[in-house]
């Protein structure tokens, strides 16, 4: 019998209903209606100022009226969230600590908070934003995201920071003032797509990340817009780098993946950089208007570059081998500004390969010291031979196939959207 009254008693617990649990902006409120909180129950905060930090150990909802604020001590973490099927919403989150090697965040998600919902919400003047560490599943979508603008850069958190912490998703968000936008390591099947990002130092930042999908993301005037480290297997399609001081796409150890659909614009240096990266595949991306169109160097390989737009760079391609890389395939190459071709039969390929660089610019080069001497006549006849003798040249990038005018790059992967 008093078997019977035990299970009875359980199965009338587990049917009790959740609760909506109202917490006023009082002393000490939050932190007791999170010690008296059950699984499932929602939380709604008052607006004001709610003390923290708070640990959030059941699988609730947490939600903010409008003007509803958990500000932290300036020591340590705001909100840790440390259960699985937690939501945190529509709040205000400000206060953390100021030390990385304790990683203070203003929402911290732990191994234990799997598929974390962290949406609608304002993370203001923390160290680090919102950091993912090791929960699956986890959600991060439309906060804004802004850091400490008091410290300088290498001394501020990232916006958003991931680790180890697959099929989680970083989707419309705005990011600004942090050191990276988004910085992810040890990590896999990961989607981030439709953000912004500000005065930050990377908007997007890899390392050690595989088959994950970077999609229709913004990078303003950062100093690098999407750094890929160390990672294979990546899907970067729709994206935009605009004004970006040096690099608007860098590779470095980043293989086997995917870039379609991409513009770079209004760059500085580069605004593709390819390091030691192989076997990855260009289409349907416009690099414009930077000093470098793509810097190409230390024994990338095996790597298709085809029906992109390269307009307006100062220099199209800089390269300094002596191994040739043909950049078409099936009769198509790129479509290049600076390509003064014919198309006398109409088909729209250009009749004569081009070549971007010739052996005189991988002198300046590799020896920056003989930009003195450009203007000479002896260059200017290197330069003739050249043109006259296609054999001189000792190795580089030829496009075999020129398009004579840009593709349509809404055919790879949707129309690109020059947002600001």
């Amino acid at each position: 019998m008093t078997s019977f009254v035990l299970v009875i008693l359980t199965l009338m617990t587990r049917a009790a209903p959740a609760a909506e649990i109202a917490v006023a902006a009082i002393p000490g409120g939050l932190v007791l209606a999170l010690s008296q909180a059950q699984d499932g129950d929602r939380l709604v905060l008052a607006p004001g100022i709610h003390a923290g930090p708070i640990i959030i150990a059941h699988a609730i909802d947490l939600a903010g009226m409008p003007g509803a604020v958990i500000k932290g001590d300036g020591k340590g973490t705001v909100v840790t969230i440390d259960a699985p099927d937690v939501t945190v919403q529509g709040i205000t989150v400000t206060g953390s600590g100021l030390t990385l090697a304790t990683q203070d965040s203003g929402i911290f998600v732990t191994p234990n908070g799997d598929r974390a919902v962290v949406e609608h919400n304002h993370i203001d003047d923390n160290l680090i934003g919102i950091y993912l560490s090791g929960p699956d599943d986890a959600v991060v979508r439309d906060n804004d995201v802004t850091g400490r603008q008091d410290l300088r850069v290498n001394e501020r958190g990232n916006g958003i920071q991931l680790w180890n912490t697959p099929g989680s998703q970083v989707i419309g968000n705005r990011v600004s003032q942090g050191r990276d936008g988004i910085f992810v390591t040890t990590s896999r099947e990961n989607l981030f797509a439709d953000n912004v990002f500000r005065n930050v130092r990377f908007a997007i930042h890899y390392m050690y990340t595989n088959y994950s999908e970077i999609r229709g993301n913004r990078s303003y005037d950062n100093t690098v817009g999407y750094a890929l480290m160390y990672s294979d297997h990546l899907r970067v399609t729709d994206n935009l780098s605009s004004g970006d001081q040096q690099h608007g796409i860098m590779l470095n150890y980043a293989n086997a993946s995917e870039f379609i659909g991409n513009a770079v614009e209004n760059g500085g240096a580069k605004c593709v950089f390819i390091y030691n990266s192989n076997k990855n595949d260009f289409r349907g991306n416009r690099f414009e208007g930077c000093d470098i169109g793509v810097h190409f160097t230390a024994g990338s390989e095996r790597n298709v570059i085809v029906d992109n737009a390269f307009v307006g760079n100062r220099t199209q391609v800089k390269y300094v081998g002596t191994r040739w890389l043909e950049w078409s395939e099936n009769g198509r190459g790129n479509y290049w500004s600076d390509n003064a071709a014919f198309d006398l039969d109409g088909n729209g390929i250009g009749d004569r390969p081009y070549r971007p660089n010739d052996m005189l610019d991988q002198v300046v080069w590799a020896h920056p010291s003989a930009r003195l001497l450009i203007s000479s006549p002896a260059f200017q006849i290197l330069k003739w031979a050249q043109s006259r003798f296609p054999a001189l040249h000792p190795g580089g990038v030829v496009d075999s196939a020129p398009l004579m005018t840009p593709p349509d790059l809404s055919i790879f992967h949707g129309e690109i959207q020059h947002a600001g």
